[in-house]
């Protein structure tokens, strides 16, 4: 078959293969998230919430079924479904009646939290918006399955064209492919959260990179990488102000490390690197501007426990002293099941055989560590928070093992029109 066919292949069977859980996937979060996208669609506060609602129970009697099926004691008891389901519905229904009651009305969300803690919801259109067309189509559940099946195929067809622009032969891109869908990424990607729009969005202006480093279509990598930087800002700004601080340093840190070599820095290196220090100048503005959510905000969410508690008067000293706690034990943690820092370890070696593209690459998996920072929470689902990281695994595997495949399987070289500066 042609390279396409198995693309569509691998994406196709990753699809399949998450009809296994179509419900049960969701987080706290994401009901502000399905909220959001009802509210665009046309549909009124308490209709939103029964819709979400709904939806929400579900899952909960959904896991609580299946939890209950292989439970060795309780596995031949009635289902738990009923039960779970009308607490559910109960416990929601309560704390949205007593919001609306007490007026808070306003924005897109439904105050299933305090107006406070809803605000960084309202922050972030991007992904809402995304799941409008879905959940018109195909009703809440589905919807929210096919939105992120979609999401997450995209993530591995991207993945697929990055390693393709920098003429890693064919089985590796596909293996690259192969490696997003069955690594953490896969897996974030298809919760219906950001997560998975991130995840893309940030390949595509990794791929965008790769254009204007080869030499291909650089107007085409230029659009993109603006392009992916500007719809990260909708979706969540704080992934746009990390990638492209990150895309700026690696700019600024390749071309010294050129000019120091006596080489020349390139027109491609610099243009990537401007274009990432002016979207993180236009996100803080922008942010400024639309009344955003500030880092101080952020920051007592993080303390407070969503807003539940008091502000505390002076949160920067308990940040750095949580952060340093928080670093301690995912270290623990990592030396106690390694395979992260393994992956990553084989990402950064595959990463320095193209170290100009692979300086880029590096940036865009730091954002991960950026994110995660920003939020040390130890409880949060799955690392998911951190999971931009192994887009350095994902890509820098393929491109580690490329050698070993070039010696065994002869590839034809492909000749580049126009490339103005080699990646490696």
């Amino acid at each position: 078959m042609r390279p396409r066919a198995w693309v569509l292949v691998l994406a196709a069977l990753f699809a399949v293969v998450q009809l296994a859980n179509v419900t049960g996937r969701d987080t706290p979060d994401t009901k502000n998230y399905l909220a959001y996208a009802l509210s665009l669609s046309g549909e009124g506060k308490r209709e939103t919430a029964g819709s979400v609602i709904d939806y929400v129970c579900a899952g909960k009697a959904s896991q609580a079924r299946r939890a209950q099926s292989v439970h060795v004691v309780h596995f031949h008891r009635p289902a738990p479904t009923t039960r779970i389901a009308s607490t559910c519905h109960a416990r929601e229904w309560r704390a949205v009646e007593t919001r609306l009651r007490a007026g808070q009305t306003g924005g897109h969300t439904v105050p299933f939290m305090s107006e406070r803690f809803m605000r960084i919801f309202e922050a972030r259109p991007g992904y809402p918006a995304f799941l409008v067309p879905f959940v018109t189509a195909f009703g809440v559940t589905w919807g929210l399955w096919a939105a992120s099946v979609v999401i997450a195929a995209a993530g591995g067809v991207l993945v697929f064209l990055v390693l393709r622009t920098l003429s890693v032969p064919v089985p590796l891109a596909l293996t690259g492919q192969a490696l997003y869908y069955v690594l953490p990424c896969g897996t974030t990607a298809m919760r219906p959260m950001t997560e998975g729009l991130l995840l893309a969005l940030t390949l595509a202006a990794l791929w965008g990179c790769a254009l204007v480093l080869e030499g291909r279509r650089e107007r085409v990598g230029f659009a993109l990488v603006g392009g992916a930087l500007a719809a990260l800002f909708t979706v969540k700004h704080s992934q746009a102000l990390f990638l492209g601080v990150c895309l700026a340093a690696a700019g600024a840190l390749i071309a010294v490390r050129r000019r120091r070599r006596g080489r020349p820095s390139g027109r491609g290196v610099p243009a990537l690197g401007a274009i990432g220090l002016g979207a993180a100048l236009g996100t803080v503005v922008l942010a400024r501007l639309l009344h955003y959510p500030s880092e101080s905000d952020s920051l007592q969410d993080l303390l407070t426990d969503h807003f539940a508690r008091p502000d505390r008067a002076d949160p920067w000293p308990e940040f750095w002293r949580l952060q340093g706690n928080f670093w301690l034990e995912w270290l623990r943690r990592q030396a106690w099941q390694p395979l992260f820092a393994a992956a990553l370890g084989a990402g950064v070696w595959g990463a320095l055989r193209r170290p100009v593209f692979g300086g880029f690459l590096v940036a865009a998996a730091a954002t991960g560590f950026l994110t995660q920072a920003a939020h040390p929470d130890i409880n949060i689902w799955g690392e998911r928070l951190i999971v931009l990281a192994w887009l350095l695994p994902v890509v820098g595997i393929p491109l580690l093992l490329e050698p070993v495949v070039r010696a065994r399987v002869p590839v034809p070289a492909q000749g580049h029109a126009g490339r103005t500066e080699p990646v490696g």
